[in-house]
């Protein structure tokens, strides 16, 4: 327990608490922690997934800028994960690829058996 004297702002609801049973006070807490209407709505607007419709524009973007540098950014299809590849910029050969196809399979298999171990346990 702390040590702290208790604040101005925390007298009434200590005092408050101690008289009420523990499933009441449960219940008060947890009222008192529960969100507010316009705090769900300003955290859904924060916190929104981004589409892969979204990221094409600005990876391209990114790409025309990155290009003479030898990167290159890549939106998978399949996985909507950002594909980032170093390319040799004399033969346009790719030097390195993160993830590389073997970790993109690996991750497609995984989502696929995901998917049969969630069918077999229902």
């Amino acid at each position: 327990m702390s040590s702290l004297p208790p604040t101005e702002a925390t007298k009434p609801l200590t005092s408050a608490l101690t008289t009420l049973n523990p499933g009441q006070r449960l219940e008060n807490t947890l009222a008192q922690l529960a969100p507010t209407n316009a705090q769900i709505k300003n955290t859904d607007k924060d916190e929104r997934e981004i589409s892969a419709g979204e990221l094409i524009e600005p990876i391209q973007r990114i790409n025309e800028a990155m290009r003479p540098r030898g990167l290159e950014f890549e939106l998978s299809e399949e996985t909507s994960r950002v594909i980032t590849r170093v390319i040799d910029r004399e033969s346009g050969d790719v030097i390195r690829q993160i993830p590389t196809e073997e970790v993109l399979k690996i991750a497609e298999r995984l989502e696929a058996m995901q998917g049969q171990i969630i069918s077999l346990e229902a």
